[in-house]
């Protein structure tokens, strides 16, 4: 109800208009410091004003710092300076009642304190004696105050606050006074938490909302404290109290035994369910292996055996080859191999080798059959004609070999000297053959050779192109890159033609002298020097008479069967022939041109 002020002495009252609505009751809430104010005076029980309330507190700030005074480390004089950071900051500068609680104002009011009782010159002035530079506990005091005075650093050493209580009791202490024993710790423990309003643990009177609110935020528990402050070592022997652990010893003292039981059991139960799915995909994966194991161990096994048996029937066949020749050369040594002569017989030993290396034990038995059959003219002529279609048949061979080849060299050898010079792209098949000719014929060491050769080019060559001794270095290099069977190609052909300007009869297989005794090489290892000069001396100690003869030579070196002891010596007995030849041709050429 709104109440007016009466009206004064000769005024009069007038109705100016007439209040047609009741009055509104509106609900109106403080704000802002006033609201801060507000639920200090409900709390509090008071109606004491905002600005009031103020005043007290900064009375009371004032009254406080007042004490403070007071208080004092009594073993402030024996700190050693330098162990400053061992020492309690707050004791130092007489806060050790107050600690972490100490605000900013109270810490720089103990310092100023503490400044003007025990700063060094106060006390010299009063003739005490004082410690030079920083070995005087007036540094313990500085310290202290830096510590506390930087928000950061205050952090680091409230974080290790000696005197703070870190024990967590065991679980058989709360295990009949569960809310005596862990109160206490809980309470300790929330000046750490970023959060303010920190739940309290409550009796067994709490619902089961606050129970839950409670675990959550300790679950959760967002903490401050850290341990910067320490040494390295220290830090790692550091005790970190973390409250989820008392959470996770103790979860279940609030709930219900069956509930605990059920949710075991239902863990226990996804446990052995995921260990038995575990368990058979094991076996499954297992039994795959295994199976896997024995299908490898089953082919492998087959694969194993058809190879004994080809092996078995390899060896039989070898061994059945080896009776069929050895039983060939048998024969051809009871007639003398058909010759009656010494050059005769070793070219009809060759040739039985040939033939033991290129018939197969059909045909051997055939063979065998014919000469063990027949007569001595029977036998040779049965012979000759197996040894004609074997060299038929390498000749083709070598042949087709050959063209093969020489077609691959032309190639390459036009790819090398292109644009090398003027007469590089007319370098003939016929040029080639006589330039490696002529390379053999007058190796290194022969005087003015790369000269030598080019004349004999330019003698023998039907081109009619004068080659300089460049040209042939030139060419010569680019052949000594080509494949060693294109140049053993060439060689040959070069070979055959020499033997035919000079009426020589070439062997009845058209062979090259690496190659006279069996077709294909099977042994092309290279004569050594000491080789070479064992093999001379062998024949000289066994002549053309000596029985056994090449078999004799073969024991005098090593390494080296009768077969290659024998083609050695041809190789030597043609090439020797060959370059007297090529040599006198040379020499008579040039006296007709001088």
């Amino acid at each position: 109800m709104l109440l007016l002020p009466s009206a004064a002495e000769g005024q009069g009252t007038a109705v100016s208009r007439a209040l047609t609505s009741a009055s509104v009751l509106c609900r109106v809430e403080p704000v802002g410091r006033w609201f801060e104010a507000f639920v200090k005076r409900r709390n509090r029980n008071a109606s004491a004003s905002f600005q009031e309330l103020e005043d007290k507190k900064e009375l009371s700030e004032e009254s406080e710092d007042e004490e403070l005074q007071l208080e004092e480390f009594p073993m402030l004089k024996t700190l050693d300076p330098k162990d400053w950071k061992n020492q309690d900051h707050y004791a130092v500068l007489g806060l050790g009642h107050v600690r972490y609680k100490a605000t900013q104002r109270q810490i720089k009011a103990a310092h100023k304190a503490m400044v003007l009782k025990h700063h060094p010159d106060k006390r010299k002035a009063a003739g005490e004696p004082i410690k030079e530079g920083d070995n005087d506990y007036f540094t313990c005091i500085t310290k202290a105050y830096e510590m506390l005075s930087d928000p950061l650093k205050r952090r680091a050493f409230n974080s290790v606050d000696p005197t703070f209580d870190n024990s967590v009791p065991s679980k058989s202490e709360a295990k009949e006074n569960f809310f005596e024993v862990f109160s206490p710790v809980f309470e300790r423990n929330s000046r750490w938490s970023n959060k303010k309003n920190v739940p309290k643990l409550g009796d067994m009177n709490s619902s089961f909302e606050d129970v839950d609110a409670f675990y959550s935020f300790w679950y959760n528990f967002d903490s401050w404290r850290e341990f910067s402050y320490l040494d390295e070592e220290e830090k790692e022997k550091a005790e970190w109290y973390v409250c989820k652990s008392l959470i996770k010893e103790h979860i279940y003292c609030f709930f219900d035994e069956e509930e605990k039981a059920k949710k075991e059991a239902e863990k226990k139960a996804k446990a052995e369910a995921k260990r038995k799915e575990q368990e058979a995909k094991e076996k499954q994966r297992q039994a795959e292996l295994e199976a896997a194991r024995l299908a490898k161990e089953k082919e492998e096994e087959e694969v194993r055996q058809q190879a004994l048996l080809a092996k078995k029937e390899k060896d039989i066949q070898k061994k059945a080859i080896k009776k069929e020749r050895q039983k060939l050369r048998n024969a051809c040594k009871m007639w003398n191999h058909f010759s009656d002569t010494e050059a005769e017989r070793v070219k009809m030993m060759e040739e039985v080798e040939k033939l033991c290396d290129r018939l197969d034990l059909t045909s051997l038995q055939s063979l065998n059959e014919v000469l063990t059959s027949s007569t001595k003219e029977g036998g040779k002529t049965a012979l000759e004609k197996q040894i004609e279609e074997i060299n038929e048949q390498i000749r083709k061979e070598k042949e087709e070999e050959a063209e093969a080849r020489m077609r691959q060299a032309s190639k390459n050898a036009e790819k090398s000297t292109g644009g090398s010079g003027s007469g590089s792209k007319t370098w003939s098949e016929d040029d080639l053959q006589l330039l490696i000719k002529a390379v053999n014929l007058f190796p290194a060491g022969t005087n003015s050779r790369w000269e030598v050769i080019a004349n004999y080019m330019n003698i023998h060559s039907s081109s009619g192109i004068k080659r300089t001794a460049k040209d042939v270095i030139g060419k010569a290099k680019s052949l000594q890159k080509l494949d060693p069977h294109q140049k053993d190609d060439i060689n040959k052909k070069a070979f055959d033609k020499f033997k035919k300007e000079h009426g020589v009869v070439p062997q009845a297989d058209n062979a090259t002298p690496s190659e006279r005794f069996e077709g294909p090489c099977t042994d092309c290892t290279p004569w050594t020097t000491e080789e070479q000069k064992l093999l001379e001396q062998a024949l000289k100690t066994y002549p053309v008479n000596t029985p056994e003869r090449w078999e004799k030579i073969a024991e005098v070196v090593p390494g080296r069967t009768k077969k290659d002891c024998m083609k050695r010596y041809k190789e030597l007995v043609e090439m020797v022939k060959a370059k007297k030849a090529a040599q006198e041709q040379v020499l008579s050429a040039s006296r007709a041109k001088k």
